[in-house]
């Protein structure tokens, strides 16, 4: 078992209709939840040069990221992980979203923020309340 938390990142995704960008995850942590695209930092990696490369390999778009949203702990009940993450604001420049990863993502689309699907992740959870 890892004893220090990892580092992961997303971005969150908004269109000109304000509805937000969310994939349903195969893999863990949160498998089955919807959430914002992102993963983990590499080691000499930058958090915001992450949350690009990440975007572009999971929904094979280019982002321009607009600002930190939040910063997330998730820690797991039983303290089997812990994951910092970094939220960050981002628009699409450049693309059309499509699951790239079907073997990490089973589902993407736009969503309404007043009618999610569900469950969410807790990053995307945490980045709801920076929208209120």
């Amino acid at each position: 078992m890892v004893n220090w938390p990892r580092v992961g990142c997303g971005a969150a995704i908004c269109n000109a209709g304000g509805q937000i960008l969310l994939a349903r995850r195969k893999r863990d942590p949160e498998a089955g939840h919807w959430g914002i695209l992102g993963g983990k930092v590499e080691w000499g990696e930058t958090v915001e040069d992450t949350v690009v490369r990440e975007i572009e390999e999971e929904a094979g778009v280019k982002i321009r990221l607009t600002g930190l949203a939040c910063l997330v702990d998730q820690i797991a009940d039983d303290g089997s992980s812990h994951w910092v993450n970094a939220v960050y604001r981002a628009d699409i420049v450049d693309g059309e979203p499509k699951v790239m990863e079907p073997e990490a993502l089973e589902d993407m689309g736009w969503y309404n923020l007043d009618n999610l699907p569900g469950p969410l992740t807790r990053s995307t959870e945490e980045f709801l309340k920076t929208t209120t």
